[in-house]
């Protein structure tokens, strides 16, 4: 699965289901119309046959999916490439060349960004300090985290805002 820019269809189809979005009594009423619309183009779209072979659980892409999803639940773990392979049921090489023509990344380089983002709303939104934020998305060693996340988000973790209180 490849990153492409969006054809005519596809973007028109977004655009009317963005719009809906800002209105909340059109996205009440037509909301879920213009879900199914991006999805029938989606369908019908040149990207059809890689949706298909997800939705439908076949091939290589059901099975990363899957491994995607563990990896969701389970990013503060201590993952390896082996395991997720496992999860896919796939030798590690092949988990490997599948996954990263899939997500565009290694799967190594995948996790380590998910943990960031996860930290990252941790430290926005629950006010948690660095080294238990750290500990929580599975880093060993709070400078560790902290170097790594100021090389993604060009700041410091200590730099994101306190929550607001309502």
């Amino acid at each position: 699965m490849t990153s492409a820019a969006l054809d005519a269809p596809m973007r028109d189809s977004v655009e009317r289901l963005l719009r809906c979005l800002h209105d909340p009594l059109d996205s009440q009423v037509m909301g879920a119309a213009r879900v199914r619309e991006v999805l029938y183009v989606a369908l019908r779209g040149p990207q059809a046959g890689v949706l298909r072979a997800l939705v439908e659980q076949q091939g290589h892409f059901a099975r990363i999916a899957a491994s995607l999803s563990y990896l969701r639940e389970h990013f503060a773990e201590p993952l390896s490439v082996e395991a997720l392979a496992a999860c896919a049921n796939m030798s590690v090489s092949t988990f490997h060349e599948h996954f990263k023509r899939t997500t565009l990344l290694a799967p190594m380089q995948y996790l380590k960004r998910l943990r960031l983002l996860k930290a990252q709303q941790m430290l926005i939104g629950e006010g948690l300090g660095v080294a238990q934020v750290a500990h929580r998305v599975g880093y060993q060693s709070p400078s560790q985290f902290s170097r790594e996340y100021k090389r993604h988000f060009a700041r410091s973790p200590g730099d994101e805002p306190a929550p607001t209180l309502p």
